[in-house]
C-alpha cells in the first residue's frame, strides 16, 4: 500500500501531477482542485497522502494534502455507483468539509450540483454513507450553520462560483463578523473571492 508520496513536483497537467521521489521513481497522481491550488511551482518539494485504487484494467494513485481528505475519499468509494473519478469530482467540487456536511444533513441539492450526480444517486449516497462518516465529524468546519450562510453560498454558486470556493469565502466573512446577514455575507464574500485570486 502506498500511503504517502514525497518528492519533487516535476509536472502539473489538468488534475494530474507527477512527483519524483529521491529514489528516482516518478509517481503520477490525480488530485482534487483544492490540492492543485495549494501546490507549489514545479521544482519544489511536496508531500501527498495517497490512495491506491486497483482495477482490472488499471492502477490509479490519488493524492491529498490532508489525511482527513483521504479518509473522506476512501469512504466515498464504499458507496455503490461511486468510482474514484466521481469521488474525486465530489471532493473537487465541494471540498471535504462541505461534502461531509451535505451527506450528514442529507442536502441533496448541494450534492446534485456536482456533474454526474443526479437525485437518485445523491439519495443513495446519503443512505449508504451518512452512518459511515459519523466519526469524521471532528474534521468538519464547526462554524454554525444558518439560513443566511446557506443563502449566501447558494447565491455565489448561482453566480458561477465553485461551491467549495463559495463556502470558503462565506466562512472567511463569518470568522470576522459572525452576525453578518445574507446581504453583507454575499457582498463581503464576493469581495473576498475577487481579491484572493
Amino acid at each position: 500500500m502506498i500511503s504517502i508520496v514525497r518528492g519533487t513536483l516535476v509536472a502539473k497537467t489538468g488534475d494530474v501531477v507527477c512527483v519524483l521521489t529521491p529514489g528516482g521513481v516518478g509517481y503520477e497522481l490525480s488530485v482534487p482542485v483544492s490540492v492543485l491550488e495549494q501546490l507549489p511551482n514545479v521544482g519544489h518539494d511536496v508531500q501527498l497522502h495517497t490512495v491506491l485504487v486497483v482495477r482490472e484494467d488499471a492502477w490509479s494513485l490519488f493524492g491529498f494534502s490532508r489525511t482527513s481528505d483521504r479518509s473522506v475519499f476512501e469512504r466515498l468509494l464504499q458507496a455503490s455507483g461511486v468510482g474514484p473519478r466521481l469521488a474525486l469530482a465530489l471532493v473537487s467540487a465541494l471540498g471535504t468539509d462541505r461534502l461531509v456536511r451535505a451527506l450528514q444533513q442529507e442536502d441533496l441539492a448541494i450534492l446534485c450540483t456536482v456533474p454526474g450526480v443526479g437525485k437518485k444517486k445523491a439519495e443513495r449516497m446519503v443512505l449508504e454513507l451518512r452512518d459511515r462518516i459519523r466519526d469524521l465529524e471532528t474534521s468538519v468546519d464547526s462554524a454554525v450553520e444558518s439560513p443566511a450562510t446557506e443563502q449566501a453560498i447558494g447565491a455565489l454558486v448561482n453566480l458561477g462560483y465553485n461551491p467549495a470556493d463559495a463556502d470558503t469565502a462565506v466562512r472567511a466573512v463569518l470568522a470576522a463578523n459572525a452576525e453578518a446577514e445574507t446581504g453583507t455575507l454575499l457582498r463581503e464574500a464576493l469581495q473576498y473571492l475577487t481579491t484572493s485570486k
